[in-house]
């Protein structure tokens, strides 16, 4: 640990909280404009983070702001372990969510857009705290934007080097010479998809206190909504639905496309392997379930929570298939019905897509289709190894050769994550859930994509997992969003040696 610049990586960690403090303090005048107790607890919330980060920022004046490989692992991490110690802060101090454990869950779950909940009341809760815990995801979205873009494809992690060489960095394609300048402009998008997300929303229907709530948690696939029955709310309101597929769609998209489309580059988007993949994918597999659902039409399948509507009508077959399937591919994790009840073969189909992922670039949890597309060319090109042994054959993406120490990692990525999936739903069932209910809970959380099957269903939740469960699943959703190596890298051994 010596040759590590533990100044400068708290340092970052002070940063982070600060920043995470004067977020909190946006969810005060949510908490006054409707006369709630929780006021107090969020400003003290507020002040004991931005405390704890000046703290942190002044004592660890670093010699040099040199910043290796290894502070660079270290940061990420801390900074996501900050935010969760002190964004669990206003849930324990309201009262909302007094148990530690739970307020845990719920904050990682939000940070890392996975959506996934231990509330059993949602509409009960201070509008102060939902106003905040949806605000978890916006901030964890964005961060993850930000790293994917800035920090990921500098470290060589999970594959973002072929990221590094489509769009940001070192190419011809970079959004601006400077990461700083780039971020910037990634805020931009981001925060103008946000708002216009949210007039699209009110001007729908909504009221503007969950327009803005479920704008923030669709831009950054979060998913927490402020209704316990989720989107399934408005399914007497089509356009509401439709509003927010869209938003997904276009977050589950890579930022940078997004940049060249608002640019006008549109012959960029469309020349883009991964989002030719990703539009087709998801339109086929949308015509498939809403073939099922039409062709074994069953008048006890309801699409909704609270408002029933058989699946008999084309648009309202096609709507909730649409839904489910980009909200799933895109981890966002809404619901406008029960997925797990449309037949064994669809639920089985959406398991499936547990696996998928969004665009590389995005807010997306999971795989990522780049990934896929580049192990299955990968696969089809071994066999043309086979019958010409001395032929050299690369991996072309995007019309360009992938280099193969690329391609090597993602495949060691893809191993790594199907083996955690494995052990990880070993160890869940292990803890006291049915096998069922442990491989859905540990492919969502890892893939943070939010509901799954078994008992945390789409019209379940996680509240009835035991503590050690809870923190197991915390841990999943935590790795499962910093790309796995950048965690689990930290518990190696040859990592604390000295260079």
């Amino acid at each position: 640990m010596d040759n590590l610049n533990l100044k400068l990586i708290f340092r970052f960690a002070g940063i982070t909280a600060v920043l995470n403090g004067f977020f909190m303090w946006l969810a005060i005048p949510f908490s006054l404009y409707f006369k709630e107790e929780a006021t107090l607890g969020i400003l003290n919330a507020g002040i004991i983070t931005i405390f704890i980060g000046l703290l942190l920022y002044f004592f660890n004046k670093p010699d040099n702001n040199k910043l290796q490989k290894k502070e660079g692992y270290l940061i990420v991490t801390l900074g996501w372990v900050t935010l969760t110690i002190t964004g669990m802060l206003p849930y324990l101090l309201t009262g909302s969510i007094p148990s530690i454990t739970n307020a845990i869950f719920e904050t990682i779950s939000g940070y890392s857009t996975t959506g996934s909940s231990i509330l059993t009341d949602i509409e009960s809760m201070p509008k102060g705290i939902l106003f905040w815990r949806s605000a978890t995801h916006w901030i964890g979205g964005m961060g993850i934007i930000v790293l994917t873009i800035a920090i990921l494809p500098l470290l060589g992690i999970g594959g973002m080097q072929l990221f590094m060489a489509e769009a940001p960095g070192p190419s011809a394609d970079k959004l601006h010479p400077r990461i700083t300048d780039t971020a910037k402009r990634l805020w931009l998008i981001y925060v103008g998809l946000t708002v216009a997300e949210f007039l699209l929303l009110k001007v729908a229907g909504m009221t503007w206190f969950d327009a803005i709530n479920h704008a923030m948690a669709t831009v950054s696939t979060g998913g927490f909504s402020t209704k316990n029955s989720s989107v399934a709310f408005y399914n007497g309101m089509p356009l509401v639905q439709y509003i927010i597929i869209f938003f997904m769609f276009v977050a589950g998209t890579n930022f940078v496309l997004t940049y060249f489309a608002l640019k006008g580059k549109v012959r960029k988007v469309i020349e883009s392997e991964e989002f030719k993949y990703y539009s087709l994918g998801i339109l086929s597999i949308t015509v498939l379930v809403t073939l099922c659902i039409i062709f074994f039409k069953d008048p006890t399948l309801q699409t909704s929570i609270d408002h029933p509507m058989i699946l008999g009508e084309t648009e309202s077959a096609f709507r909730h298939s649409l839904f489910s399937v980009i909200s799933v591919v895109t981890t966002t994790g809404f619901v406008t019905a029960d997925f797990t009840m449309w037949s064994f073969f669809i639920t089985g189909i959406f398991f499936s897509l547990f696996f998928v992922g969004g665009s590389a670039g995005s807010t997306s949890g999971g795989v990522k289709i780049v990934r896929h597309i580049v192990m299955l060319k990968n696969s089809f090109l071994e066999f043309k190894k086979s019958l010409h042994p001395n032929a050299i054959i690369p991996v072309r993406y995007d019309g360009k050769a992938v280099k193969q120490n690329i391609v090597f990692n993602i495949l060691s990525f893809f191993i790594l994550y199907m083996l955690i999936f494995i052990v990880g739903a070993v160890i869940l069932a292990s803890m006291g859930l049915d096998i069922k209910s442990a491989l859905g809970a540990c492919a969502s959380s890892l893939g943070n994509i939010g509901p799954a099957i078994g008992s945390v269903s789409p019209v379940d939740n996680f509240a009835h997992l035991s503590i050690p469960a809870k923190l197991f699943c915390s841990f999943l959703m935590l790795i499962g969003r910093l790309e796995l190596f950048t965690v689990l890298i930290l518990f190696t051994p040859f990592f604390w040696k000295k260079n």
